[in-house]
């Protein structure tokens, strides 16, 4: 059964060229089975015809003969004719070999008038023996004068079905509709490959180009249909980011005022709190903001040093926690390009980075080539590391999610609304990479994020 599925291919167009090419093949088989069937039945006709031939010549010049020298004519034809015997008897041939059959026996009779002969020498009685299945055939023709001219003539086995042109032709006809039925099937099925990877690229840019509407009625309907839920999903994008804008634009206004009037009040412990709500509000909004926005940007792709890239980020994260920086290192190449959305690649990479310092104690990031790390052969990984509490293997994917935060070691005094690890994710994504995150067997956490080289 398994290898059954192993034989079996797993693309449509693959599926689809088998099937067809078996098809092809047995409907070849079947076509030159006829032929060939055909050709054995020429070819045994014109067997007999040239065996019916034969025994009339050697009759005729028997006959023909004087009757004096009739047996030195006789000893000359069987010296002459190679594998033929002739004899010149008394009565008809006698031989284990079975009559012929009715329908071989009228064949050969006509066939004998083919040879002109006068009427007066044409034989009076005939004895068939023998047929093509057992390789010879004994001919018994009585003379006018009561003699028998018994010829007894071999049948070569006709190879009908291993003639040279039997084998070339079904190999050239086979090959010919094999290649016509690769060509079909992948002009056919290039559509199809061209909407999963035009489906592919919207799961990563959601402003990609559309797909052109052209080619066959329904490759062209099928496209029609992509564009329009392509062109529908980024309206709704769009509709979302703006209300996030709207509602992030009539929260900031009011945060403010707030702020201010929370500086008269005179309590200090009651202010510090209202002003730590706040602040804490007022991060969650410009995090939310910064999510819309990460999924509807439309930054161009250009060249990047993601080597120069990951150190810089390492020397802000030293600036902003000096007391980390000797945990701060940087091992790959120096000098490293991908073409990325700058922009994006960095906030992904800043929030991979500082999820490390704050909460590991810092940040050692190992960048591997593509081919260098057990990763799909054209991705460049990127590995963040700390020491820090480390992470449930259970908890890995959920901390992707927005708005978690593992109370842990992720917790509201140390900033953040749970959205970093969401954006980074939907960031790398957009690249055609991914993020995931895993303990380390030594303790602390790892990061790892791919990038199509």
């Amino acid at each position: 059964m398994k290898r059954r599925l192993l034989l079996w291919p797993r693309s449509l167009g693959g599926r689809t060229a088998l099937v067809l090419l078996i098809s092809l093949t047995l409907v070849q088989v079947a076509g030159l089975a006829i032929h060939a069937l055909d050709r054995r039945d020429a070819l045994r006709f014109a067997q007999l015809r040239d065996v019916a031939v034969r025994a009339a010549s050697i009759y005729r010049t028997i006959a023909l003969a004087d009757p004096d020298n009739r047996v030195g004519v006789v000893r000359a034809i069987d010296a002459r004719e190679g594998g033929t015997a002739v004899s010149l008897d008394d009565g008809p041939p006698v031989s284990a070999l079975p009559p012929a059959f009715p329908e071989l026996q009228r064949l050969l009779r006509v066939n004998m008038l083919l040879v002109p002969m006068p009427p007066a020498l044409r034989p009076r009685a005939f004895v068939w023996l023998g047929e093509p299945a057992a390789r010879q055939m004994l001919i018994g023709m009585q003379m006018p004068d009561g003699l028998w001219v018994n010829v007894r003539l071999p049948l070569a086995p006709a190879r009908w079905f291993l003639s040279g042109t039997f084998l070339a032709a079904f190999l050239l006809m086979t090959a010919a509709a094999g290649g016509l039925t690769l060509w079909a099937v992948r002009r056919l099925t290039r559509p199809v490959a061209t909407l999963a990877a035009a489906a592919e690229r919207l799961g990563r840019d959601v402003n990609a180009a559309p797909l052109p509407e052209d080619g066959p009625e329904e490759i062209a309907k099928a496209a029609a249909a992509f564009n329009t839920m392509a062109a529908r999903i980024r309206r709704f994008l769009a509709d979302r980011n703006f209300m996030l804008a709207a509602i992030g634009h009539d929260l900031r206004t009011p945060i403010t005022r707030l702020k201010l009037r929370a500086e008269f009040i005179e309590d200090e412990e009651l202010r510090r709190k209202t002003l730590a709500d706040l602040d804490e509000l007022e991060a969650m909004v410009a995090a939310t903001l910064a999510f819309g926005r990460e999924t509807l940007s439309d930054e161009a792709p250009a060249p990047l040093d993601l080597a120069e890239l990951l150190r810089t980020l390492l020397d802000e994260a030293a600036d902003a926690w000096p007391e980390a920086a000797e945990r701060c290192t940087y091992r790959g190449p120096d000098h490293l390009t991908v073409s990325a959305r700058p922009l994006a690649l960095k906030r992904a990479l800043t929030n991979l980075v500082g999820n490390a310092v704050k909460y590991g104690g810092g940040a050692r990031i190992t960048l591997l080539p593509a081919g260098q790390a057990r990763m799909p052969g054209g991705m460049v990984t990127v590995l963040v590391e700390d020491d820090g509490p480390g992470i449930d293997p259970e908890e890995t994917e959920r901390v992707f999610q927005p708005f978690v935060r593992l109370e842990a070691s992720r917790n509201r005094e140390t900033g953040g609304v749970g959205l970093g690890l969401t954006i980074a994710r939907n960031i790398l994504r957009a690249h055609g990479g991914d993020a995931v995150i895993a303990p380390r067997a030594g303790g602390g956490t790892r990061a790892t994020a791919t990038l199509p080289a």
